[in-house]
């Protein structure tokens, strides 16, 4: 009789992005809540709203809309983000609020003039690219959004991604491969798989938010070639398959209370998530 095979243990995702990747490798807990309970009830910083906002605007604009008609568009997203939606830090009151949402308007609108006032020009393929792949050797599909999939300026026959960023301080050079390198294969791999093209180079601009008191230019460019990869590929490979096997054996999601972004609300989290049990102690603080 023949043995059984081995049954692979279920795991608790479909797919892995870089955005949920960065997520568990930063705080398993949150990510636990986000990922796979789909609870996405964390507030987001004005500054990533304005983000959100401004991106919104670039999308239309590349798909073809005028650049008054685009910049109305981020703005209807703007105003559309729930109070409940914002962390708005200290600005506890209505007045308070308001008067924060007024400096968000004003923030995003600075910085999609600042873009517009000189786009990139591209030979565009397609706006806000989504896609989930197999990719061989992985033992989860992987998934991204790519900003823009434009016809590559330096390899006719192949294809760029494009990324857009609004930031309140430039990624300085020499950081920028290391930063953006995981974000980068994501992208690679779903935008060959779709297009079925030769993929270039991963090309992210971005858009100081604040103006430059000096007078130097708002916008940053930073490319990453695809062409001398390799070992990256072989590392980000290696991390997708050590970071599912993890997965298998992870049954106990722990705070991160270091987590500059979501510290304090792992912890609230794992208190949900303790038993009544847990609470039959003799302990006192006084004790």
């Amino acid at each position: 009789m023949a043995a059984k095979k081995p049954k692979t243990p279920e795991l608790p995702i479909k797919y892995w992005s870089h955005s949920s990747l960065l997520a568990f490798l930063r705080n398993p807990l949150a990510w636990h809540k986000r990922y796979v309970e789909l609870v996405y009830d964390m507030p987001s910083g004005p500054a990533a709203v304005v983000g959100r906002a401004a991106h919104t605007a670039l999308q239309h604009y590349y798909g073809g809309i005028g650049k008054e008609g685009a910049m109305q568009l981020g703005f209807e997203y703007l105003r559309n983000v729930a109070d409940f939606e914002i962390n708005f830090g200290k600005a506890k009151t209505k007045a308070a609020k308001k008067k924060k949402r007024e400096q968000m308007e004003r923030e995003y609108s600075q910085a999609v003039e600042f873009y517009l006032q000189k786009p990139p020009r591209y030979k565009v393929l397609g706006v806000e690219v989504k896609a989930t792949v197999e990719v061989e050797g992985l033992p989860l599909p992987i998934k991204a959004v790519s900003d823009l999939v434009v016809v590559s300026k330096v390899d006719p026959r192949g294809v760029d991604i494009v990324d857009h960023k609004f930031v309140s301080a430039f990624t300085p050079y020499g950081a920028d491969k290391a930063l953006f390198i995981l974000q980068a294969i994501f992208n690679y791999y779903t935008v060959k798989k779709t297009y079925g093209k030769p993929v270039r180079r991963f090309i992210v601009h971005e858009c100081k938010i604040s103006r430059n008191a000096d007078g130097s230019p708002q916008m940053r460019r930073h490319i990453i070639d695809f062409r001398p990869f390799r070992s990256e590929f072989i590392i980000f490979n290696r991390l997708i398959r050590d970071t599912t096997l993890a997965l298998t054996h992870t049954r106990v999601f722990l705070p991160n209370p270091s987590d500059m972004f979501e510290g304090e609300n792992s912890f609230d989290i794992y208190r949900i998530n303790l038993a009544p049990e847990d609470y039959d102690t003799h302990f006192r603080p006084d004790e």
